[in-house]
């Protein structure tokens, strides 16, 4: 019983501060957005704007969640639940210090891997049970996309492995201590953040929410906290792709001098979330070819070579860890 406890309170520690964040990811969005564009973003409720997610989230949980007749109800609701429950479910092995971890498993960065393959779930499911043909189209493109470039970021992800020798994520933050690995895989870390942009269908690879032709894709026929849910989730999934991109190739949660290491992880992670809503204010919308040649003809080629160089530099020097 005690055990238990102590698990749902681990649990609990990680849950309740990554909601605030999600829900404060919007504000700074939002203001990051209004300084690029030489505007003012939230400033009426709160000081400087701060209460707004607040205020957003309650006038998404009172209002009346709305059901189209002719969907399947059951997944209808069902989906974004799923899809924000998969998004909580990858922090689970995310090391935010040396020692804090909710479960520290030898197989977590495979572990990530499979959760955020599992996303496709919700999304497709959404778009089927609308029974809407925008909503349909917008979910097709979505797995297409997200599977699509989960090849390349399967082969980055086996390159680091076979420089580390593991997949676990807490012996590949120590590995790190000396360098980090974005020195030597420059061009592997560029391609892992693309496409992370391209998995979390965020500018400029957010072609299935294209407004113009398909009314904001998936979720076009969703209202109030259903709406929400997918919000949360695209946004947590956002966070944990930045953590990833700060683990496998900024070092993680490496103390630096004095300063704790949870403090360095969270500046590490707030650098790549600037970069997410950078390229949102920068960048246009892809073609939807465009982005398939870009994952297929372009990442794909070169993170595989990588990977064959990488095992022939390692096999060459006698260094191969397996």
């Amino acid at each position: 019983m005690f055990k238990l406890i102590r698990i749902l309170v681990k649990i609990l520690i990680v849950i309740i501060p990554l909601l605030i964040s999600v829900a404060y990811f919007t504000l700074v969005e939002r203001k990051v957005l209004a300084a690029f564009q030489r505007r003012k973003g939230p400033n009426v409720v709160g000081v400087y704007g701060l209460l707004q997610p607040l205020a957003d989230g309650f006038k998404l949980l009172i209002k009346e969640s709305v059901i189209p007749s002719s969907s399947n109800k059951f997944l209808f609701i069902a989906s974004p639940i799923l899809t924000f429950v998969i998004s909580l479910l990858g922090w689970g092995v995310i090391p935010f210090s040396e020692y804090s971890v909710i479960a520290e498993l030898n197989l977590s960065l495979l572990y990530i891997l499979a959760i955020s393959s599992l996303g496709v779930y919700g999304i497709i499911l959404s778009g089927w049970s609308s029974n809407s043909k925008y909503a349909f189209l917008g979910a097709l493109r979505s797995t297409a996309q997200m599977v699509s470039y989960e090849v390349s970021m399967g082969f980055i992800v086996l390159t680091i492995v076979l420089i580390c020798g593991t997949f676990d994520l807490m012996h590949i933050t120590a590995f790190q201590k000396l360098f980090w690995f974005v020195i030597p895989l420059a061009p592997l870390a560029i391609i892992f953040f693309i496409s992370a942009l391209a998995e979390t269908n965020r500018h400029p690879f957010d072609l299935p929410e294209a407004e113009a032709e398909l009314v904001s894709g998936y979720n076009v026929e969703y209202s109030a906290m259903s709406f929400a849910l997918f919000s949360l989730g695209e946004y947590a999934n956002m966070l944990l792709m930045c953590s990833l991109n700060a683990i496998l190739f900024f070092g993680g949660a490496n103390n630096f001098f004095f300063i704790p290491a949870f403090i360095i992880f969270s500046i590490k992670i707030c650098f790549f979330v600037i970069l997410f809503i950078w390229m949102r204010a920068a960048l246009p919308r892809y073609r939807y070819d465009q982005l398939m040649v870009l994952g297929w003809k372009i990442f794909l080629p070169v993170s595989l070579a990588y990977l064959i160089i990488t095992a022939g530099v390692l096999l060459a020097f006698n260094k191969c860890p397996f």
